[in-house]
């Protein structure tokens, strides 16, 4: 077969190419993309869409960024991937040196992972194996919320949502891990407004909040007193759960759970893979809690959405206690673990936003989604609307059809990848505000004829 028109390559992308959470008998339409630059994504039919998903939430800097093209095209001239088993290189250690100083200062230890999903598996592994070695070798559960999402390999679908995790299909082969009640805290006790999904909408504060975390910490320490014998460590999605739902809770529940993981003598892993590197408004979301966890993963935007990159950091007290028995050796060695061309544009990526006035940056996108999304509150088919930092949310009452969504959206000249009730977007740092608004007005403009 030869290919001379973009319906060539579609055809042979719909018979044989699996794409992500869709059938391969009955797929959902894709668009052929002839070029990104910016934030603008250019198809091969020519028309050109505003993004705004940054590519599943790591393009911060859009596309073809020139600072990053050079980091690329200057790394592969001297090394494009060396193993990281019995090697090291520099663009691994300068990474390693810039996520250690940008992170809490217990945070002193790096352990790179090809995604997201494998620095949760990684996460977990540490944690299970911290107890191993210090004797205790029943502690392998994890603890959990409702409405998370980490991952879509094994270990990180054992520790999303139930039901969102499809555990039902998997019975039998996921672990079995203990699942609490999502947070339900809307605002914190500053005013600030951090709304979870049952219903409060973007600028709006909501009613008292104290109950509501009362009554989910003491879900959560329920279950630490009973099983505190089995539990590993806490992992959680700090103050945004993303792809479980894309919720939002307050900073007060994050730190009772800090202060339970502490008395319970269990370990905190925060899942930062979606919220780091700013999108919440600081530079890792814990930061609004003023508390330091005892494992974090990031990912997603660590590369600026180039190359695929993830980093386990651990404190001292981990490595300690995984050296316990006298080995400390961790039983994990990704093939492509710290690949010199994703480290060096890790490294620009990094100096590109802490260069930048990110902070007055995703301030002024969450002023703008805050006010511009205000409007579907009164559409009819609207559940809730709200927006934190550079995420905003439109949650519907009920689910979309992708199908049909998309190809609206796409009419419309952007680029929204909405799912189940949710339309949302995480635009990339760099939009201009017309291009917020053409983002902004599309997702009204398509919401009120549903």
């Amino acid at each position: 077969m030869s290919y001379s028109t973009p319906s060539d390559f579609l055809d042979y992308d719909r018979d044989h190419i699996w794409h992500p959470y869709t059938s391969m008998t009955d797929p959902l339409p894709v668009y052929l993309v002839e070029s990104a630059h910016g934030v603008r994504i250019k198809l091969a039919d020519g028309r050109e869409l505003i993004d705004g998903m940054s590519s599943w939430w790591a393009a911060i800097h859009g596309y073809n960024h020139p600072v990053l093209n050079a980091a690329i095209e200057q790394q592969i001239q001297s090394m494009s991937h060396i193993m990281f088993g019995g090697f090291t290189h520099k663009p691994a250690v300068t990474l390693a040196k810039k996520l250690v100083d940008m992170t809490s200062e217990s945070l002193q230890h790096v352990f790179f992972a090809d995604s997201g999903s494998v620095a949760v598996e990684v996460a977990i592994k540490m944690a299970i194996q911290y107890w191993y070695a210090q004797g205790k070798k029943d502690k392998q559960k994890l603890l959990t919320v409702r409405h998370g999402y980490h991952g879509d390999t094994l270990g990180g679908m054992s520790v999303c949502d139930p039901v969102n995790g499809m555990h039902t299909m998997f019975q039998g082969v996921l672990p079995q891990h203990y699942f609490a009640p999502a947070p339900e805290c809307y605002t914190d006790d500053s005013g600030n407004t951090s709304s979870s999904s049952s219903g409060n909408t973007s600028g709006n504060t909501s009613g008292n909040t104290s109950g509501n975390i009362s009554s989910n910490i003491g879900a959560v320490e329920k279950l630490l007193q009973t099983h505190q014998s089995s539990i590993a460590a806490v992992i959680i999605e700090p103050l945004v759960q993303g792809a479980g739902g894309m919720r939002f809770y307050c900073r007060q529940y994050l730190q009772a759970l800090r202060k339970l993981c502490d008395e319970y003598d269990v370990l905190l892993i925060l899942d930062e893979i979606a919220t780091g590197f700013a999108r919440t408004g600081s530079l890792f979301a814990y930061e609004q809690a003023d508390i330091e966890p005892d494992i974090l993963c990031v990912g997603k935007a660590l590369t600026g959405g180039y190359m695929t990159l993830a980093a386990v950091m651990t404190s001292r007290k981990v490595v300690a206690g995984i050296s316990a028995d006298g080995s400390g050796v961790l039983m994990h060695g990704p093939t492509f673990m710290a690949n010199p061309l994703a480290c060096q544009v890790a490294n620009a990526s990094i100096d590109l936003l802490l260069n930048s006035p990110w902070k007055t940056t995703v301030q002024s996108i969450e002023a703008q989604l805050k006010k511009e999304l205000t409007a579907c509150k009164e559409l009819a088919c609207v559940e809730a609307v709200r927006v934190k930092g550079a995420i905003g949310v439109v949650e519907l009452k009920n689910p979309v059809d992708l199908k049909s969504i998309q190809a609206e959206f796409v009419q419309q000249g952007v680029w929204i990848r909405p799912f189940n009730k949710l339309v949302y977007i995480m635009p990339p740092y760099i939009i201009a505000a017309e291009e917020l608004t053409k983002l902004t007005s599309s997702i009204f403009s398509v919401l009120s004829r549903k």
